[in-house]
C-alpha cells in the first residue's frame, strides 16, 4: 500500500472529517481545505475534543470559490476530494428557521432554475466564480455543480491523477429537483470535459451516524423503505428517490472514498453496492 497525498475539499465537515481519518489511518499525507479550517468537533462527531488523529491533518483554510487561495495546495496531491455540496439552499434554510416567509421562501426554493457562476470551463486558470444570483447566494448550480467542476478543473491543472465527487445516488420528495440535477450536471461535464483525469463519483443515499442522533430514525425509515422497494422490483425509485436507497454510515462511506483512490482500477459512478464493497476490500486491508 503505497502512500499518497491528498486534498479533502469541504474536509472539516461530516463525510469530509472521516475521509481525512481514514487516510490519515493508511499513513496518508492529508491536507482539508474549508472556509474555517479545523472543524467544530462537536458538529460533526460525539466529542467537542479534537481526536488524536486530527493533529496528522493540514487544516486549510480556502474558499471553493477563489481557487488562487487553494491552488497551491493542490501540487503534488495524488487526489482531490469534493465533499462541499449543499444540501439545502439558504432560502429553503430560512422558511425552517423562520427569517423568510414560507410563500417566497419555497417559491424560490423550488424555482426552475437559478444562477451559478460563470461558465467554470472559460475561467483563466485561477480566476475565481463569480455568483450569478444578485443576492450572492450559494445555489445548487453554484455549489454542487460550478464549484466542482472547477475544482476538477484546478486539480487537472496541476497535474493531480485522481479526482472524487461526492454526489448522491437520487433526489427526494422533499428538495428541490435542482439537488440532483446539478450534481448530475457536474458529473457529465467533469466526465467529458477532463477525461485524463481518473473522475471517481461516489453516489451514496442518505448518510447516518450516531454522532448526529437525529439521523437515525431518518435511517431507519430509508431502510424500511428500501425493504420495500425491493420487494416491488425498484418500482418506488422514480417517486421515492434517495428515500427508497439504502442509508449508509458515513464511516463506511469514508471507506470506500479512500479505497477508490487507492484502487487505479475504481473509475466513473460508484453506486450504493460498489460503495459497500469498496469499504469491504477497505475492511479486509485493515486486518491484515
Amino acid at each position: 500500500m503505497s502512500k499518497k497525498r491528498i486534498v479533502v475539499c469541504g474536509g472539516n465537515g461530516f463525510l469530509g472529517t472521516r475521509i481525512c481519518k481514514v487516510a490519515v489511518g493508511r499513513g496518508w499525507d492529508v491536507t482539508s481545505i474549508s472556509r474555517s479550517g479545523e472543524p467544530t468537533w462537536s458538529s460533526v462527531t460525539s466529542s467537542s475534543v479534537p481526536p488524536p488523529w486530527s493533529t496528522s491533518v493540514s487544516w486549510e483554510k480556502a474558499d471553493i470559490l477563489k481557487p488562487a487561495t487553494y491552488k497551491s495546495l493542490l501540487i503534488d496531491a495524488d487526489a482531490v476530494v469534493h465533499s462541499m455540496g449543499i444540501l439545502l439552499e439558504a432560502d429553503y434554510k430560512g422558511v425552517l428557521t423562520g427569517k423568510e416567509s414560507i410563500w417566497s421562501g419555497l417559491s424560490r426554493a423550488f424555482s426552475a432554475t437559478k444562477g451559478g457562476s460563470q461558465n467554470p470551463l472559460e475561467r483563466a486558470e485561477g480566476e475565481e466564480l463569480r455568483p450569478q444570483e444578485k443576492d450572492g447566494q450559494l445555489t445548487y448550480e453554484l455549489m454542487n455543480r460550478d464549484s466542482a467542476i472547477t475544482l476538477a478543473q484546478e486539480a487537472s491543472f496541476s497535474h493531480v491523477p485522481a479526482f472524487v465527487y461526492i454526489s448522491a445516488a437520487a433526489g427526494a420528495p422533499m428538495l428541490p429537483k435542482r439537488y440532483i440535477t446539478t450534481k448530475r450536471e457536474a458529473e457529465s461535464t467533469i466526465a467529458s470535459s477532463l477525461p485524463k483525469l481518473r473522475n471517481i463519483f461516489i453516489r451514496p443515499g442518505l448518510l447516518y451516524d450516531s454522532s448526529r442522533s437525529f439521523t437515525l430514525p431518518i435511517a431507519f425509515a430509508g431502510a424500511a423503505g428500501n425493504m420495500v422497494n425491493s420487494l416491488v422490483g425498484g418500482r418506488l425509485t422514480p417517486l421515492a428517490g434517495a428515500a427508497v436507497e439504502k442509508p449508509l454510515k458515513a464511516d463506511l462511506v469514508a471507506e470506500a472514498v479512500v479505497e477508490s483512490i487507492e484502487d487505479e482500477g475504481v473509475k466513473g459512478v460508484v453506486g450504493t453496492q460498489r460503495i459497500e464493497d469498496l469499504a469491504n476490500v477497505a475492511w479486509r486491508r485493515g486486518m491484515l
